[in-house]
């Protein structure tokens, strides 16, 4: 073999393990953005806008940082190793960095811009970087740049399809946000470590090289650290959120579920949004459920709900012999049956009552899921719809899937959200489940925690129903005749208003929830 022959073949294999960085880097790019998103709407509640702030400005960053660059391109190699390491110890810390603040602060948006700015304009000035290297000792001609540059996408495209599987697959689910974060910042500053000892050696000086990879040592360092204690970190962080102790935690794939003890007070929370504390829960669930039941109800349907606590008031009534709960998450639903079980009575261990985990559109879209002539009465417990995802479970096309599992003679309750806090999504809501071919009754009750609580009891047709308990409804701690009577009545300021209907198209009702609460 002649020194041409080993020359052109140590050409080659630098140039393909080069593209291997690239598909690495671009992999930890991904995964980086897909963090940001992630924890933008943990801690903020997402939605739309900043979703598309937190796109449009990475993407805008990577432009920024692609020119930004440019008056360093003549010193590619060394100007590569310390843009990878700046980025895997940005985007390494960037969750922690994240989380602490919003514990500490109150607030960690100013974090997140700043991050996304960072983050993007790093992530912009690799091709340029790597496009240099790649072209390094090359003399020929236009064709030859573009396959270059062909072969450059290809591993840049590439290696984000991978950060994207990985990170709600594998990262996220195994390692949660902080720790799956951290670990994509060891994999970026191993792929530096690696380009700087194969690649880089014969590029840059002895110096430049120990300096460089004393420097990826040291930011290995930090991140493993991170990695070993992130659970003290999260822990720890995590207390500082809520005024009472945890005892409780999981990060689903759906969402954080917190449950907190303080004396004989048990706390739940989803995304850090309050669901039920056992001091009161008994005036929410008592108002949901029993009106709903009419009389001589058998069969019910649950959508949402997953804490069990519906389902033990349906089991105080001997009448009813089969009540279906949907539910999502199936880490609620073990919740529900250990942590929970006191409070719910073991009540989603009851043979009456068949659990089944699924998103609750896609059951109702189910012929055969429904018995023939349909449940007597359906419960629509589910969290407010401050998202995308929850605001499809408040339009008219849900609702009107509700009718086809709802027997002809049968009444729906929904939790409605808070008519003095959340005024336009409250009668929106009211608006939208009469678009689907109901008549409504709405009603609120007051839920020291929650504030004035409201409902809307619906059946087909154009008469309302009027709320009524069943003449075999058990003894009860908070709901009688007379409260529920008195529920019906709104006081001028929160009174009856007309609001256009939320759509899968149109989901309104998800931007009466942004706008916040009054």
């Amino acid at each position: 073999m002649t020194a041409a022959d080993t020359t052109s073949e140590y050409t080659t294999r630098w140039r393909a393990l080069l593209l291997a960085a690239v598909a690495a880097c671009a992999a930890c790019g991904i995964v980086y953005e897909l963090a940001l998103l992630t924890l933008s709407t943990s801690l903020h509640g997402g939605g739309i806008v900043a979703t598309s702030l937190i796109v449009a400005g990475y993407v805008a960053a990577l432009g920024a940082g692609a020119l930004l660059i440019k008056p360093l391109l003549g010193r590619a190699a060394i100007t590569f190793i310390a843009v990878e390491t700046v980025l895997g110890i940005i985007g390494g810390l960037s969750a922690a960095a994240l989380y602490v603040t919003f514990a500490f602060i109150g607030g960690s948006l100013w974090v997140l811009v700043i991050g996304t700015a960072l983050i993007g304009a790093l992530v912009g000035a690799e091709v340029p970087l790597l496009m240099t290297l790649l072209q390094r000792g090359r003399t020929a001609g236009a064709a030859d740049a573009g396959r270059v540059l062909a072969n450059l996408n290809a591993a840049d495209y590439l290696g984000a399809l991978v950060g994207g599987l990985l990170w709600p697959f594998l990262l996220l689910p195994q390692l949660g946000m902080i720790r799956g974060a951290a670990a994509t910042g060891v994999i970026n500053l191993v792929a530096a470590a690696v380009v700087s000892l194969f690649l880089l050696r014969k590029i840059v000086s002895g110096r430049e090289l120990t300096t460089a990879l004393c420097v990826l040592a040291g930011a290995l360092g930090l991140l493993v650290t991170l990695l070993i204690v992130a659970d003290d970190v999260e822990t720890t962080t995590r207390q500082r959120l809520y005024a009472d102790p945890i005892v409780a935690y999981e990060r689903s794939p759906y969402q954080e579920i917190v449950v907190t003890r303080r004396g004989t007070d048990t706390r739940l929370y989803l995304d850090g949004a309050l669901q039920f504390s056992t001091r009161d829960e008994f005036r929410y669930t008592e108002s949901l459920v029993y009106p709903a039941l009419g009389e001589g109800a058998h069969s019910v349907l649950i959508l949402g709900g997953g804490d069990g606590l519906a389902a033990r008031e349906l089991l105080r009534q001997p009448a009813i012999d089969n009540i279906v709960q949907v539910e999502l998450d199936p880490a609620v639903v073990e919740l529900a049956r250990t942590t929970l079980r006191d409070i719910n009575n073991d009540s989603l261990d009851d043979p009456r009552v068949q659990v089944v985990v699924d998103d609750a559109m896609t059951w109702l879209r189910r012929p055969e899921a429904v018995p023939a002539g349909g449940f007597d009465a359906v419960i629509v417990d589910l969290p407010d719809p401050d998202t995308p995802v929850l605001g499809r479970l408040y339009s008219t096309e849900f609702y009107a899937l509700v009718t086809r599992a709802l027997a002809p003679d049968g009444l729906m309750v929904v939790q409605a959200g808070s008519p003095f806090s959340t005024l336009n999504a409250f009668w929106r809501n009211v608006s939208t489940i009469e678009s689907a071919g109901f008549a409504v009754t709405p009603y609120h009750v007051h839920v020291p925690t929650f504030g004035d609580w409201g409902f809307a009891l619906a059946r087909r047709g154009a008469t309302p129903p009027t709320p009524t308990l069943p003449s075999d409804t058990p003894p009860l701690r908070f709901l009688d005749q007379q409260v529920l009577d008195a529920a019906t009545v709104f006081s001028p300021d929160i009174g009856p208003r007309p609001m256009t209907p939320s759509t899968l198209t149109h989901p309104l009702i998800v931007e009466d929830m942004r706008l916040g609460y009054r």
